[in-house]
């Protein structure tokens, strides 16, 4: 039987090997990144929470998206900034775990979070006379529990196989620590692994896909059934849009990120740069977005900056 008792419990990152006159700009840059998305998420976040009007089923379930983004920048840029910060190389392995614990929690809850406020815009305008009576209260802590507690389970199984097996390297070919990186370092069968991480690629990248494609398929075709008003229809189809930006913009991250993993001739520095743009583009772009393409959100978000945070 193999000893690994003398593993070091300290990793060493391959990080983006910077030259000393780079690693401070890039430093600066992560810094303002992270400022910027923590800036726009609580601003979002606050809108909703301060805003009695914004007491809605569409805007609770989004609620949740500035905070899951909040969870997945957090977990990357803490790192990030520190080790460029103090150039150390170097990450316990008790952190690393953590860290990609919540990257995992990270993309796995955005997709759910899609399919939940998908299925609220589908009940909204595919069925508006039963909306209020499905929609209840209740019904929506339902919908956030579940998706939550789903996004927990399913990322705490995948870690718990991880955990099981024994580690015999520490030195991790990514810039930040997630799944895939951290089995490179094991040195027993990954099967049971593999396939698991197959399934929840499968569960999110079919069945979940294939239902929000498929509610604003029906939205759409609804929307251009309704004989009802111009500015209805515009506003719903103004809502959908934004969704669907951001889905796409989630999605093809992830797409490319799991690509990236399954070719070993992809370029590690390319492979690095898509991972991180996971965890920066969205969660800097869907307060943006939101704040732009819905106007209820972006009227009152302007209100709580000019009396709240920038008051004349």
């Amino acid at each position: 039987m193999d000893d690994f008792s003398n593993v070091s419990s300290v990793l060493t990152l391959e990080g983006f090997n910077l030259p000393p006159e780079s690693a401070f700009s890039a430093f600066i840059f992560a810094t303002l990144s992270y400022m910027v998305i923590l800036f726009c998420n609580l601003v979002l976040i606050l809108t909703i929470i301060l805003n009695r009007s914004l007491h809605q089923p569409m805007y609770l379930l989004l609620l949740n998206l500035p905070i899951n983004d909040l969870i997945g920048s957090t977990a990357l840029f803490t790192q990030v900034i520190k080790e460029l910060l103090l150039d150390t190389g170097t990450i316990q392995y008790s952190a690393c775990v953590t860290q990609a614990f919540f990257i995992h929690v990270y993309g796995t809850g955005a997709v759910l979070i899609l399919t939940a406020m998908a299925y609220d815009r589908y009940i909204a305008i595919c069925s508006p006379l039963r909306y209020n009576t499905t929609m209840t209260n209740a019904h929506l802590r339902k919908i956030i529990t579940l998706l939550w507690v789903c996004d927990l389970i399913l990322i705490g199984v995948l870690f718990f196989l991880l955990l099981r097996l024994p580690r015999c390297r520490s030195l991790m070919s990514h810039s930040y620590c997630d799944n895939p990186s951290l089995l490179k370092l094991v040195c027993a069968n990954t099967a049971i692994n593999n396939i698991y991480g197959v399934f929840i690629t499968a569960l999110m990248q079919v069945i979940v896909v294939w239902a929000i494609l498929y509610t604003y398929i029906q939205i759409l075709v609804t929307c251009f059934r309704n004989k009802g008003s111009a500015d209805t229809k515009s506003k719903a189809l103004q809502t959908c849009a934004t969704h669907l930006i951001v889905f796409l913009l989630l999605e093809c991250l992830g797409l490319l990120t799991i690509i990236s993993y399954r070719l070993s001739q992809f370029p590690p520095q390319l492979r690095r740069l898509i991972g991180v743009s996971t965890l920066i583009f969205p969660p800097t772009l869907n307060p943006i977005i939101y704040g732009l393409k819905i106007k209820d959100i972006r009227v009152k978000a302007m209100h709580f900056l000019r009396t709240k945070i920038f008051p004349s």
